[in-house]
């Protein structure tokens, strides 16, 4: 993928050389976010701080967030958010309308990111989400279906993360190494947009009406080979409707010709529905020749 380790690891650490943030070149945002206890046992969670870091590692936004409920369990062995980080934490809503103002239009780069953007009753465009945590294990850079980050970073990068407190723009910019020392590879797949053919006009023909429809559409050639086709569909069934069987008998039917060389109509005599009539030798009037001869013995 053309990137350094040497790189990652100062961009895991934040020590990657980086210029001014500049949001307007910004494709790809890496977001992680810490949480605390709330509830009874404090085992409900509650968002505390929200990090995002551009490609290089640099914190485009970094904020606590302020609860709206009693803290039961601050989690700070693993969170690193405490109480005093609340005087200054910002409120719900406005860190919010952040994110999503951020995240608009930009690739999301995340671990586990599903998680991140619950917290944050958010939503992003599944085609702009790169989760390392399912890129890892679908092109088989893990060891297990659902591997954790620190894991990621021990094997790729011989660096230890998440060993006491956790830093919510450590493990953002973590996730941004891992995701850029496989971005090409990974990127393949996104890379590939689905054809889509235009169907609207079978789209309203159902049953033997499409596939009826399917039938007489050319697969393949030229728009102009496809008209003649159907130029000469229609004159074909136009032919087709002209082929009329003659009168059989004076107030006989009239036919439309099914490809059969000869149509036999039996005529009922005296009025009978199905077996009045005249049966006597009805056969006479078929044709003659080796195939036609028929041969009857009571």
């Amino acid at each position: 993928n053309g990137e350094c380790l040497g790189d990652m690891r100062k961009l895991i650490y934040g020590l990657l050389p980086a210029s001014p943030v500049d949001l307007s070149r910004s494709k790809y945002l890496a977001l992680d976010c810490e949480m605390v206890g709330i509830g009874p046992g404090g085992k409900e969670s509650s968002l505390a701080r929200v990090s995002i870091v551009d490609y290089n590692g640099a914190v485009v936004l970094d904020e606590f967030v302020r609860q709206r409920e009693r803290v039961t369990d601050w989690r700070t062995a693993f969170s690193g958010v405490r109480e005093r980080d609340m005087i200054n934490a910002k409120p719900f809503d406005e860190i919010q309308a952040r994110v999503a103002d951020l995240l608009k239009g930009r690739i999301l780069v995340g671990h586990a990111v599903h998680n991140d953007l619950k917290v944050l009753f958010l939503s992003h465009p599944r085609a702009e989400q790169r989760d390392t945590q399912h890129l890892a294990h679908k092109n088989g850079q893990s060891r297990g279906t659902h591997p954790a980050l620190r894991n990621l970073v021990r094997d790729m990068f011989s660096v230890q993360i998440q060993g006491g407190e956790h830093s919510s723009v450590t493990d953002a910019r973590a996730t941004m190494a891992v995701f850029r020392l496989h971005r090409k590879q990974w990127e393949r797949a996104y890379s590939t947009m689905p054809i889509r053919v235009n169907n609207s006009r079978s789209d309203g023909v159902k049953g033997k009406s499409r596939a009826h429809a399917s039938m007489n559409r050319p697969e393949g050639g030229t728009d102009g080979e496809g008209a003649n086709n159907t130029t000469q569909n229609r004159q074909v069934k136009s032919a087709a409707k002209r082929k009329v069987v003659h009168s059989v008998g004076n107030g006989g039917r009239k036919g439309v010709s099914s490809g059969l060389s000869t149509i036999i109509t039996k005529r009922s005599k005296g009025g009978g529905g199905g077996g009045g009539g005249d049966k006597s030798q009805w056969w006479k009037e078929l044709g003659g020749g080796a195939k036609g001869a028929l041969s009857l013995s009571r």
